[in-house]
């Protein structure tokens, strides 16, 4: 079933894509559909060479209040199974789409972020919130088990202790605390949200794409790895990335004391 195009909207404009999830009336609560069309989104933009970085924001006075529960089976038309692999195939294929993305993600959390939609913006690259933006760890008050990746995110963040105070309590954090954990790389006025992200997404977009892409693999594979894994991760990836043009361009432009021109390739 295709989601309807309004309630995400897309656009690529100077090798930046622009995902923005547009149903404002509900937070931006994610429909199983909008969450698949948001998979193909973000693997298409992991796949495009004229992409070179990617923003993920919301409409209204959400982010993403998570996973849209409305019209879903009830708990006796289950059988065993049917739980996990609706998890495994949805909420935690949308994180994995992200964190697998080979282009930065950057996320411009405008507003309310609740559940999978605070994992949402945790699994981006970078993280921007507005002034009004609120991150909750909703489902202990649903009595449910954190899913999304909630628990594989948070404790590689912030550490175990603050992981579990936020998800055994589900006290809402304002912008200005999850900063203060390391949550978000940078609070902004509401104003000025949009205008900053693109400004980071523009930078992202000028610089050496297939880089970027190897660090950002080796930084998420090294929470998972001993010394001597990561070491050869890291050889790994100069070997591959000393064949990439830019990085030929980035030797002659120190040897030649100009400014480098990547272009992503």
């Amino acid at each position: 079933m295709t989601v309807p195009e309004p309630w995400i909207r897309h656009t690529t404009d100077h090798h930046v894509t622009h995902l923005t999830l547009d149903r404002p009336e509900a937070l931006n609560a994610l429909t199983p559909d909008q969450r698949d069309h948001l998979i193909d989104l973000l693997a298409a933009a992991s796949a495009d060479a004229e992409v070179r970085a990617v923003v993920l924001t919301g409409t209204g006075r959400g982010f993403c209040a998570g996973a849209d529960l409305r019209g879903g089976s009830a708990a006796g038309d289950r059988v065993p199974g049917d739980v996990a692999r609706t998890l495994r195939l949805g909420a935690q294929r949308l994180i994995s789409a992200v964190l697998d993305c080979e282009k930065p993600v950057i996320a411009a959390v405008n507003g309310t972020a609740a559940g999978l939609g605070a994992h949402l913006a945790f699994a981006c690259d970078l993280v921007l919130a507005a002034e009004s933006a609120r991150f909750i760890e909703v489902f202990v008050r649903r009595g449910l088990v954190p899913d999304a990746g909630g628990a594989y995110l948070l404790p590689r963040l912030i550490g175990p202790q603050r992981a579990k105070e936020l998800m055994f309590f589900g006290d809402a954090l304002t912008a200005a605390d999850a900063e203060r954990l390391g949550l978000v790389n940078r609070v902004v006025p509401e104003g000025e949200l949009a205008k900053t992200a693109h400004a980071w997404a523009e930078r992202l977009a000028a610089g050496p794409t297939r880089a970027l892409a190897l660090t950002k693999q080796l930084v998420n594979a090294s929470l998972d790895t001993d010394r001597a894994t990561a070491f050869a991760a890291e050889a790994a990836a100069q070997e591959i990335n000393m064949g990439t043009a830019d990085a030929r361009e980035g030797v002659a432009s120190f040897v030649e004391r100009r400014e480098a021109r990547f272009r992503g390739r």
